[in-house]
């Protein structure tokens, strides 16, 4: 049986996490107001160290929003002084009908916690612990952000590079496939899943803040924006030459192109009485070196 090998790898956002964590727990044991204040500050800092900073936004408003609801909710249902195990039923049926009905994207599970805390905690004043909850929350929200924003901001820019950069070496691979001289035209479907996988990144860049960098972070989402429309375009290309029953004759030129980029081509039939398919074929290899160098001259510019 092969053991499988285990890579411990520590990223940057693991060690921001903790540095966070401590940070905060060191601020809030100075200026928190609840017992439970550094397990608080730790869960809102922990919460807030997410990839993007529009996730970090996100998470946070999760926390707030969830302590209110929660707060809320416990502080009503303890004013009709129903039993605990009856109030927590009807509130959780509440909370999470509520959010459901109005569209609350956030996870109900911290609002009831919460009511939870405030049903079984005879001892405990429901405001009194909701506004506690909240700053010392808060502590470690701010911390986490702070610390997610400004200390080693997550930026994915090298991987999307990376991919545009992928994608030349199948567009090579594509038109070697294409004029290998057999009978069986190349699949186009490679290059749409890294031109989807391009998108993704692309949408995880535009959520970034790049605090220090957003002059270079909106040029660089403009260049890689202008690099996805070339891509889809470089595959809209490749799906008409890879539907064909069969490619025409590559022109002299296109030849000399082709091999010039890389291209080793076998197909040594000569451009003979120029055919309907023979123009087309050659068109969209014309496009597709076009596309292909203007996608490369992008990457330079940065």
């Amino acid at each position: 049986m092969k053991i499988p090998k285990i890579r411990l790898r520590v990223g940057w956002r693991t060690l921001k996490t903790a540095a966070a964590v401590i940070l905060s727990m060191i601020i809030v044991n100075f200026f928190g107001t609840t017992d439970s204040k550094l397990i608080f500050a730790m869960l809102g800092a922990m919460a807030a160290v997410q990839p993007t900073f529009t996730e970090s936004l996100e998470s946070c408003m999760t926390q707030i929003v969830g302590v209110l609801f929660g707060a809320a909710m416990g502080l009503l249902l303890l004013f009709l002084r129903l039993p605990p195990l009856a109030a927590i039923g009807v509130g959780i049926v509440l909370i999470i009908t509520l959010y459901n009905s109005f569209g609350i994207r956030y996870s109900p599970s911290l609002p009831c916690f919460i009511l939870v805390m405030l049903c079984t905690s005879q001892d405990v004043s429901p405001m009194e612990y909701a506004l506690g909850r909240i700053w010392d929350t808060a502590i470690g929200l701010a911390v986490g952000m702070v610390i997610n924003t400004l200390v080693f901001p997550y930026d994915n820019s090298r991987q999307i590079r990376d991919t545009v950069a992928s994608l030349d070496t199948e567009v090579i691979a594509f038109l070697e496939d294409m004029f290998d001289g057999d009978q069986i035209l190349p699949d186009s479907q490679v290059m749409a899943r890294k031109i989807d996988a391009m998108a993704s990144q692309m949408k995880t860049f535009s959520n970034q803040r790049l605090l220090l960098h957003l002059r270079r972070q909106k040029r660089e989402l403009e260049t890689f924006e202008a690099c996805r429309k070339k891509g889809r375009e470089l595959m809209a290309r490749m799906e008409v030459l890879s539907h064909m029953e069969r490619p025409g004759r590559l022109t002299e030129e296109n030849r000399r192109r082709l091999e010039t980029a890389g291209a080793h081509i076998r197909d040594q039939r000569k451009l003979e009485g120029v055919t309907e398919r023979d123009v087309v074929t050659n068109y969209h290899v014309q496009q597709i070196l076009r596309l292909r160098r203007e996608l490369l001259d992008s990457l330079k510019k940065q």
